[in-house]
């Protein structure tokens, strides 16, 4: 009915225009293409199509009227009718096929609006479909989250797994769920009371809402200090994403109870245990009696654990234990949940085995064999047996005692022998041996301990006493030429001495030694324990210039001594004469490095170093340079003085690193080589500059907004930057610090129009000596897109110039007069068919009106 009206009230505003303006059609009709243009401006956003399925979009609680669709149609359709989900909301204006919304739509309402269109002829009889018209309600952020408590009480257990939920808060938004605007994101906004410690003790899951102890919670929740704990937590939606989501809170008490699961008391097994296995050892218990529990061995073992844990937290022991194979067991009880998830950390479960004499004593060696000298003085030490017993050591399960049984052979006298029976050491009881008596004797040991007993077997040879010297096949060697170059571990020679004492023993054995002409223990002298031979070698390095020549006296002794009146003659003695042939060697330099330091501003010339190097014999050294890529330094080949030969620049290369050569002047011309390290100290010679140079902000300007530029130094002091604005726009700007490199531009005018400008900075780096600079930053002042700049990619002058803007449209209301004198021709041949056919009451114009 609002529809008809419409029409009806512009069809008689359209024919009293014409009567009006009838005499002078030209300016009725500029009049009216003024009038369409303005009606098309006003709805700009309208589209316009030929009548078709549609799906439209309308945004929720926008202000109405809103003007969705123009629908254009052609005889036999006269007008429109619109049916369906309308609800007093949408209408069309059935002349003029205009789809209006007529107030603010609500998505939490109605989300979709299904609606038919036909196209009626003049009779009011359907033409032209239905046609399904949709209309989407696009959703708006305009429902806060919502939780489904007014408030939240939950228990967590003292040293809780971290992370492992022990409650659930649900929040829910009526906004879109398929939207960001009804996504939650949770959060702790405070607890009450705050912690001890930096780190709260609660934490949430930003999208479950599980609320769960933190690493620190687990440590230090304990009910005897605090107990009760409130949290408010907050639901945001948008995710949490933008400062524009909404944001509810509700509160959360957590009451802190005790944690029944603890480690229990150790266990101490006694081990070969006769009573029935398995048997119960100890106990554990989880908070809730619905856990289950598992057994999890601490390490990786080839042992198997002989423990088992059933469903009520009995531990058993399986088996009966060996001290002996493992004394000491710890490994793990898990408490689960049914889903085999862990509800805490494991405790642990300790047993000590405890020992009882369950093993014998054990001889070390099948054999034990000691030496004695046939003159050894009675009450001096042979030697120890040695035997083991593997229970507990320390307990008097492995005390051992040992006892004498039975010498063989019994001459020249019994009981030769002594053992302590607390050690075990065996000692010369009586003097009488004799190697030409007996020269082996074998005792039988008893090794007992508290239960058991066993037999060492002990062999002592009587070996003969050191009464002859050792004496050297040659009294001189003669004499050895060497070069000063062969190497340390050279072998120079080899000397022999023999000893007609017993073989391979302490007497027989020959120790040599250089007791004159070599202070500095130049040589050295290596024994074949075979053989006896002594062979020479190098032990440092040799020197021509220091020592030419060697004479040394060599002697031989034994590590036994000598019995009494034997003494060592010049039979064990000898003599060998070395000389030492001078090589050509390099120089040397007197330092192993040079490492200098200097300004990067010095001048040309400025002495950096000396190198100073000789040569062993003596010849003149000339000096020079390598690796001298940059050709920043010169040397005096003759004095080695060290110079500067160009600027030097810290900020191409701050570590310069040289060779200098040291070579002799002879015919071998040997040469050797150090390195010069100069470190190039930095000076303040670069002025600043614009690491970005541009910026831009959105127009309109906002008030408080800045840009971020970033400034840098080569130099390497720590730059406090001034900055001072200057030209054309220096009023228009200001600038802020943020911190050494970084600094913020601001407009101080709000009004500036949208194009780049071009502002004058000076820079001071507040250096020694201050350096400056002059630098145009580029301020764009543009339109934005998501808060950046919108380029127009195909038009490169996104700003058409006024007289552009004219003629385009001047074309347009062209186009449109065309048009509209068409249509108004074609009304002008239909008035009187319209007069008759359509009449207007008075009555009915009042209606209207």
């Amino acid at each position: 009915m609002l529809g008809r009206q419409f029409h009806k009230i512009n069809r008689i505003r359209r024919e009293s225009l014409i009567k009006m303006f009838k005499p002078n059609g030209l300016s009725l009709l500029c009049l009216l293409s003024l009038h369409q243009v303005a009606y098309l401006l006003k709805d700009k956003l309208q589209s316009t199509g030929p009548l078709d399925n549609k799906v439209l979009s309308v945004e929720e609680g926008k202000m109405g009227p809103q003007y969705l669709y123009r629908f254009t149609f052609q005889p036999p359709t006269y007008s429109l009718r619109l049916t369906g989900e309308i609800d007093n909301l949408i209408e069309i204006t059935p002349k003029d096929g205009v789809l209006i919304v007529n107030e603010p739509l609500d998505w939490e309402n109605k989300s979709t609006y299904r609606l038919q269109l036909e196209g009626l002829n003049q009779n009011g009889n359907r033409v032209q479909g239905p046609y399904s018209i949709i209309i989407n309600v696009i959703d708006i952020n305009d429902n806060p989250p919502q939780f489904n408590k007014s408030s939240y009480s939950g228990e967590v257990r003292q040293h809780s797994l971290p992370g492992k939920p022990f409650m659930y808060v649900t929040a829910f938004d009526r906004d879109d769920p398929s939207s960001l605007n009804s996504q939650l994101s949770y959060s702790i906004l405070h607890q009450f009371p705050s912690p001890f410690t930096t780190e709260m003790f609660f934490q949430i899951d930003n999208v479950t809402g599980a609320i769960s102890t933190t690493l620190s919670g687990a440590e230090n929740l304990n009910p005897d200090i605090q107990d009760k704990f409130t949290l408010e937590v907050v639901a945001k939606d948008k995710a949490g994403q933008s400062k524009d989501s909404f944001a509810t809170s509700t509160d959360v008490k957590i009451t802190v109870l005790e944690n029944l699961w603890k480690s229990p008391p150790e266990v101490i097994l006694m081990e070969n245990s006769t009573k029935p296995h398995p048997m119960n050892i100890t106990h554990v218990q989880w908070n809730d009696p619905s856990a289950k529990y598992e057994l999890q061995p601490k390490e990786k073992s080839s042992i198997k654990l002989p423990f088992t844990v059933d469903q009520s937290g009995t531990v058993y022991v399986t088996e009966p234990l060996d001290r002996e194979e493992k004394d000491y067991y710890s490994f793990y009880i898990l408490a689960i949940d049914e889903e085999g998830d862990k509800l805490a950390y494991p405790v642990t479960v300790s047993v000590h085995v405890e020992d009882i004499n369950d093993n014998p004593p054990v001889c070390d060696h099948v054999m034990t064999k000691f030496e004695v000298q046939e003159n050894e003085v009675a009450g001096n030490l042979i030697g120890t047996v040695s035997a083991s017993d593997r229970d507990k050591k320390g307990s008097f399960n492995s005390r051992l005692r040992f006892r004498l049984l039975e010498q063989t052979p019994k001459i020249p006298l019994d009981n030769l022998f002594r053992i302590e029976s607390g050690t075990g050491s065996v000692h010369l009881f009586k003097m009488g041996l004799n190697r030409q008596v007996a020269t082996n004797y074998f005792l039988k040991v008893e090794v007992t301990d508290p239960d058991f007993s066993t037999v060492c077997d002990v062999q002592i040879h009587v070996i003969d006493i050191n009464d002859k010297i050792p004496i050297f096949e040659k009294s001189d060697y003669g004499t050895l030429t060497i070069p000063e170059d062969w190497g340390i571990g050279t072998i120079l020679k080899k000397i022999q001495a023999t000893d007609a004492d017993e073989p391979f023993t302490g007497s027989s054995q020959i120790i040599y030694t250089i007791t004159k002409g070599d202070p500095n223990n130049t040589f050295i002298i290596l024994t074949d324990k075979k053989t006896n031979m002594g062979v020479i070698k190098i032990n440092k390095a040799l020197d021509f210039e220091t020592a030419a020549m060697y004479n040394l006296t060599i002697n031989a002794t034994n590590p036994e001594p000598l019995v009494a009146g034997v003494k060592y003659n010049s039979s064990s003695s000898t003599f060998l004469q070395i000389y030492v042939t001078n090589v050509d060697e390099a120089p040397v330099f007197r330092q192993s490095v040079y490492i200098v330091e200097k300004y990067e501003n010095v001048t040309v010339g400025t002495n950096v170093a000396t190198a100073e190097a000789y040569d062993p014999e003596g010849y003149t050294i000339r000096y020079s340079l390598r690796k001298n890529n940059r050709n920043w330094l010169e040397i005096d080949p003759v004095s080695g003085r060290i110079y500067t030969a160009a600027p030097l620049d810290r900020e191409i290369q701050h570590t310069y690193i040289v060779e200098i050569v040291a070579t002799e002047q002879s015919e071998a011309s040997k040469s050797c080589a150090v390195q010069l390290i100069l470190h190039v100290t930095d000076v303040n010679d670069n002025p600043p500059y614009l690491a970005k140079s541009t910026v831009f902000f959105c127009h309109p300007l906002q008030k408080g907004e800045s840009a971020e530029f970033e400034v840098d130094d080569p130099d390497t002091h720590l730059p406090v930057f001034t900055y001072t604005l200057s030209g054309e726009h220096a009023n228009n700007w200001i600038i802020s610090k943020a911190d050494g490199k970084h600094a913020y531009i601001s407009p101080t005018n709000l009004n500036l129009e949208e194009k780049i400008y071009n502002v004058s900075l000076k820079i001071n780096d507040n250096g020694r000596p201050p350096m400056e600079r002059v630098v145009n930053l580029k301020v764009n002042v543009c339109r934005c897109v998501d808060e950046r700049c919108f380029i127009e990619i195909e038009n490169p002058n996104p700003f058409p110039t006024v007289g552009v803007a004219v003629g385009i449209l001047v074309g347009v209301l062209l186009v449109i007069g065309v048009i509209l004198g068409i249509v108004f021709l074609n009304l002008e041949r239909k008035k009187k068919k319209e007069q008759s056919a359509v009449a207007i009451r008075p009555s009915e114009l009042r209606t209207l009106t």
